[in-house]
């Protein structure tokens, strides 16, 4: 597993000529099992999210990750999240649905909230939720693929055993060798390595799913990866 490289999610990601932001999120391939993209968030930018293609790495060791890319480069890349009015919104301000610009979601101060559950639905320019046209922000997710946030719940054979934490993926192919949790109560976490022939399933409704027990978890050893604490 050495040479292995983790994603820790929360890591520092950089650019080529500096900080570019934060790894917020990750988008797996489920059938393939292999990591497609990284939502990675600039600095002091709420929901701001740029979905970055896996090709664009350069390398990945402990917490933090390195991309073949400026920030020039990186602020062009796709959007993660949409804006949009809810459908049928009335146009309050004189505009008619679709004649108005989405404005992106800065500063709510509610972290992922509203992000993997249909969206956040707010009112417009003024201060509290009010009369202005509402809106709804979802995570744009490629087809066929799925994301994983890090606190997404890990449910064993027999119950919750931990949250996600992050993956380790192989460099050469970007396939998913393990997740990793943190496994334990807060006096005696430790991080663990889900291997990925134990994942069952993987959704934003029921998190990662494994065909193992609790028993079985807490015998996994704990991670040793180069660059990443144990």
């Amino acid at each position: 597993m050495t040479e292995s490289a983790a994603y820790t999610i929360g890591s520092e990601v950089d650019c080529s000529d500096g900080v570019c932001g934060e790894l917020r999120r990750v988008v797996v391939d489920p059938v393939a099992r292999v990591l497609t993209h990284l939502v990675v968030e600039p600095p002091h930018r709420v929901g701001n999210g740029r979905l970055v293609p896996i090709e664009l790495v350069e390398a990945a060791a402990g917490e933090r990750i390195r991309l073949r890319a400026t920030r020039a480069q990186f602020d062009v890349l796709d959007d993660a999240e949409d804006t949009q009015f809810l459908p049928g919104a009335p146009g309050q301000w004189g505009y008619g649905q679709g004649q108005m610009m989405s404005l992106p979601y800065f500063g709510l101060g509610m972290g992922g909230m509203g992000m993997g559950m249909g969206g956040l639905a707010m009112g417009g320019i003024g201060g509290g939720v009010a009369e202005g046209p509402q809106t709804v922000i979802t995570d744009r997710v490629p087809l066929g693929e799925v994301e994983v946030r890090r606190g997404d719940p890990v449910t064993a054979i027999d119950g919750e055993i931990g949250r996600v934490q992050g993956l380790v993926i192989e460099p050469g192919d970007h396939k998913v060798t393990h997740f990793l949790l943190d496994e334990g109560h807060l006096w005696g976490k430790r991080r663990v390595a889900i291997p990925i022939g134990a994942v069952e399933g993987v959704n934003a409704a029921d998190g990662v799913r494994v065909s193992l027990t609790k028993d079985q978890v807490r015998d996994l050893p704990a991670v040793d990866i180069e660059g990443l604490p144990a």
